[in-house]
């Protein structure tokens, strides 16, 4: 695991932090692999039930570092390393995030620029702090969102919304992203990771299964038809039924206790 990229795990919750606060947590090379990899690892790993994902210092991500790009030794180079010169998308973390079952949660600590916001975006649940923001400033570099944002914003918002925000390149504010509903909340900088690990271990006390069967619908659920959706559904039931954690949510509930959830 890259140094610029920390990874800790809390009972049921993994933790991944961008960690180059002297550049406001800019994707180096490094970072690329390192980020996929830790989500990966974090998505296999059956204790995990939850990912925070959080930057260092002010910033959560300022986007890609163009600073060491424009110098010729960073993403774009041709020392840039392999994700980026093999055009790896698969392994990608924007795509690599998309397709993980585990939950995330985006602890959004400061400013979200270009592909921070694109990343910041992908997870399913965003938390803010009263300082954060969110720049999509793609079009004010002469690029279009590379990450997912083209995807990712107008399904959350609506078309109308969307294409202001991405034709002006505008910067939203955390109330700002809070009116439109592109976080669930804005809480006081100073206990933003409190509210995160809090709702973070709410997900986590479920079932595993069952959370992670919910996600990998609603993600499904964007490219079918109703008819041939609740057909996935009724077949994600059906191991569900059969599953330990199925029995020990019924008997919970039957003798009035809370349930204590294996995975199995």
């Amino acid at each position: 695991m890259s140094e610029e990229l920390l990874f800790e795990k809390t009972g049921a919750i993994a933790t991944l932090t961008l960690n180059r606060p002297d550049r406001l947590n800019a994707i180096s090379p490094a970072m690329l692999d390192a980020f996929s990899d830790a989500l990966v690892e974090a998505d296999r790993d059956r204790d995990v039930r939850c990912i925070v994902i959080t930057g260092a210092g002010r910033g959560f991500c300022a986007g890609l570092d163009l600073q060491d790009a424009a110098a010729g030794s960073g993403i774009g180079s041709s020392t840039g390393g392999s994700a980026v010169a093999g055009f790896d998308l698969r392994n990608a973390p924007p795509v690599v995030l998309h397709h993980v079952d585990t939950p995330t949660v985006c602890a959004l600590n400061g400013g979200a620029a270009g592909y921070g916001m694109d990343l910041a975006l992908g997870c399913d649940i965003r938390i803010a702090s009263e300082k954060a923001k969110l720049a999509a400033a793609f079009t004010r570099r002469g690029v279009v969102p590379e990450s997912g944002g083209t995807w990712l914003l107008p399904r959350l918002i609506g078309w109308s919304k969307a294409a202001e925000i991405i034709f002006t390149g505008r910067t939203l504010s955390a109330a700002d992203c809070l009116e439109i509903g592109l976080v669930s909340r804005v809480v006081p900088h100073e206990r933003l990771m409190d509210q995160v690990m809090e709702l973070a271990g709410e997900i986590a006390a479920n079932a595993p299964l069952a959370v992670q069967a919910s996600k990998r619908m609603m993600r499904m659920a964007h490219s079918e038809p109703f008819d041939e959706h609740v057909h996935h559904v009724l077949l994600q039931l059906l191991p569900l039924f059969g599953s330990r954690d199925f029995r020990e949510g019924m008997a919970s509930f039957l003798e009035k206790r809370k349930p204590e959830f294996e995975g199995r």
